[in-house]
């Protein structure tokens, strides 16, 4: 086995047991709005109905992921799979917030994957940590393929907001600033699944620049993309007002003129949670999710 630290923890739902009437509903305390303090997010370090897996531990630092494996796995099996990232703004949030896709792509036969990534509430660090934390962990995922009964070419890479500009820098080439070349990826994602995507981050156009420093423009997906890209399903509101329909159709653009393929899908007044906001969306990007799979020869028919 791989001499990288590797800690399996399986959650079965059966611990969980049912909350009791009185449980249920507590006696209601009132405190004055300027004593309630907000809770600062936890690290999961495990989540239900998944194996928890350490890709990174060095210096302290200890990264995880956490693997949601469909019925019928097996350890021979030769599975795709989905590694989804969480959205954020490189600040909040945690691998928890990826874990609907990781079960959509489990009922699609495949191998569910949510990574966390280090973020300024809970590490105190910037984008271009979250950015070196992605391409470690699909480099991970990647040399211990064999042990998750997957194809390491067969991985589908996505992410919401900022975990979209997280996603798309495991597909560029080059070693960005603030990462690795030992932890760049072995092979590029079979395709880009992004939702409400950050891919413009330079300081004429882009989201948030300052975040980023002198390196704005070198951490830009859009500006930094290899002549040859993996396929993009993107979906994004035209009515988002965090991060503007605008930098979805500038990615869209670019791939496409230089002949990749982007299918973008802009959601009529869509705001930058689309899919919790409008349910038919939901359902319908998880439809047609499947289905840009299926004709990537991903799925099969």
């Amino acid at each position: 086995m791989n001499t990288l630290r590797l800690v399996p923890l399986l959650l079965a739902a059966a611990v969980f047991a049912p909350l009791t009437a009185q449980e249920k509903s507590p006696p209601a305390i009132t405190l004055p709005v300027a004593k309630i303090a907000a809770t600062p997010e936890e690290t999961p370090k495990t989540l239900p109905g998944t194996e928890t897996f350490v890709y990174r531990d060095a210096d302290g630092l200890v990264m995880r992921l956490f693997v949601l494996k469909p019925k019928g796995w097996k350890a021979s099996d030769h599975r795709p799979a989905l590694m989804f990232f969480f959205g954020g703004g490189w600040t909040k949030g945690t691998a928890a917030n990826a874990m609907a896709w990781a079960r959509n792509a489990a009922e699609l036969g495949m191998i569910g994957i949510a990574p966390d990534y280090r973020t300024k509430n809970r590490h105190d660090t910037s984008p271009l940590a979250s950015v070196a934390d992605g391409r470690a962990a699909l480099r991970w995922v990647q040399t211990h393929a064999a042990e998750f009964g997957l194809d390491p070419t067969r991985i589908v890479v996505g992410g919401n907001s900022a975990g979209g500009h997280v996603a798309l820098w495991t597909g560029i080439t080059h070693t960005p600033p603030g990462s690795s070349a030992k932890e760049d990826p072995l092979y590029k994602p079979a395709a880009f699944f992004l939702t409400s995507a950050v891919s413009d981050t330079s300081p004429e156009t882009g989201y948030t620049p300052k975040r980023f420093g002198a390196d704005a423009t070198a951490l830009s997906p859009v500006h930094q993309l290899d002549a040859k890209m993996p396929p993009v399903l993107a979906f994004h509101g035209d009515a988002d007002k965090t991060v503007p329909l605008a930098e979805s159709l500038a990615l869209r653009d670019k791939l496409t003129a230089t002949g990749n393929l982007c299918e973008l899908h802009i959601v009529p007044g869509g705001s930058h949670n689309y899919g919790g906001e409008i349910p038919e969306w939901w359902a319908k990007t998880k439809q047609l999710f499947a289905a840009f799979l299926r004709q990537q020869a991903v799925l099969s028919p």
